[in-house]
């Protein structure tokens, strides 16, 4: 009933800012009305048409800056939740829907990392009928979806839910498959892939490149997301850094024990990357934050900091600790691009590619964070909607 409500208060806006605002364009009004006439089929076929992974981004979505933070209603009261409705009506059309596994009669696709853009690639050509291939270097597909975002903000159910569809669809996924070292690109393309799309992500965790980083108690946040269970932190844990793998970290690690989690970060609240919703989030759930805090070495029982406080006066302090997480972003691995030839990378370490996801290797394809570095779930299912045209266009022109 709520939700029904929320739908009765949009004002079905003839230029709806919150749709030119959403990176991926979705038809909002469109969706709602149909929401409000019980049309709840009909609106789960525009979202997945338009976002397969619409499920999935109506919770992880920075919404504030987005949709709900380009609301009209939001002027002068609250937004309307959009993101609540389309998490209902997205849900519903997968657990409804039944795709139809068209005959596979078009080239062979690969498709290297099931993350977000490797997945929308997949349902896209999947259903046009190519003959896709998952290669996934873990033991489950989802990429950042599984293995970045911790299980409270995004059950991994939803994840499964979508690998169900794509196996409907046909999609051949391969589990625990790096590419590169033993299966490379020239091998796969001699097995009459047409086209290869590489979407790894950025799993390499980047570094303070200050002593004590090599310690037993320091670790790195995309590690320990991948499996927080598996680590023994200690009552007290440090989390360097601010953005939204930091909240997740500091957050997971309350969940998993540590009575005590602090953020130790450069700036202030204003100049932290990660939203205003997870920055709430974090403070409501105990959270604490030392700002203008520099760490400078890192040691078995805390952290040695130049704290800023005071711009005229900065200090050296001590902050106490059992372990700390080191967040302050990631790099791509290099499995593919050491093993294969033609392929260019820039400085950053990340693939080259064009704004149509060519590469500098014909039939190679690139797109999601392994190109641009990272950059929300959204984002990277747009791009990868153009990519996947791209491809096709590419495979045609072959014949």
């Amino acid at each position: 009933m709520f939700l029904l409500d929320e739908a009765n208060r949009c004002l079905l806006c003839k230029n709806p800012r919150c749709s030119a605002n959403c990176p991926i364009n979705t038809s909002i009004p469109e969706v709602i009305a149909l929401y409000k006439d019980g049309k709840i089929k009909e609106a789960g076929e525009i979202l997945f048409g338009n976002n397969p992974l619409s499920v999935i981004c109506s919770i992880v979505c920075p919404h504030e800056n987005q949709c709900a933070g380009n609301c009209v209603r939001g002027i002068k009261g609250e937004p309307i939740q959009f993101y609540e409705i389309e998490k209902e009506i997205s849900e519903r059309y997968l657990d409804e829907v039944k795709f139809e596994n068209v005959p596979k009669t078009k080239d062979k696709i690969a498709i290297i990392g099931g993350g977000p853009a490797g997945l929308t690639i997949a349902f896209i050509l999947a259903k046009k009928g190519y003959k896709v291939t998952i290669f996934d270097s873990k033991n489950k597909i989802g990429g950042v979806l599984r293995y970045g975002i911790p299980e409270y903000r995004l059950p991994n159910r939803l994840i499964d839910k979508l690998e169900d569809k794509l196996i409907e669809l046909g999609v051949r996924i391969r589990p625990n498959t790096l590419i590169g070292p033993v299966i490379s690109i020239d091998r796969l393309f001699k097995e009459d892939y047409k086209a290869i799309f590489i979407g790894t992500g950025v799993w390499n965790p980047k570094t303070l490149n200050i002593k004590g980083e090599t310690l037993g108690n320091v670790h790195f946040a995309i590690d320990y997301l991948r499996s927080p269970e598996t680590y023994r932190l200690g009552d007290s844990v440090s989390i360097i850094g601010a953005g939204n793998v930091a909240m997740d970290a500091a957050r997971t690690a309350k969940r998993n024990g540590c009575s005590q989690v602090t953020i130790l970060y450069r700036g202030n609240f204003d100049d932290m990357s990660a939203t205003k919703k997870e920055i709430e989030e974090a403070k409501e759930e105990g959270i604490i934050f030392k700002l203008y805090r520099t760490p400078i070495e890192l040691l078995e029982d805390g952290v040695k900091l130049i704290n800023k406080e005071d711009e005229n006066n900065p200090i050296e302090e001590f902050f106490e600790c059992d372990s700390t997480i080191v967040a302050i972003s990631q790099s791509p691995r290099d499995n593919i691009v050491s093993n294969t030839t033609k392929l260019k990378i820039n400085s950053a370490g990340l693939i080259v590619a064009d704004e149509e996801g060519n590469t500098t290797r014909p039939g190679v394809f690139g797109s999601g964070d392994v190109v641009t570095g990272a950059k929300t779930v959204v984002e990277a299912v747009a791009h990868a909607k153009v990519v996947a045209e791209t491809i096709e266009e590419y495979c045609e022109s072959k014949g």
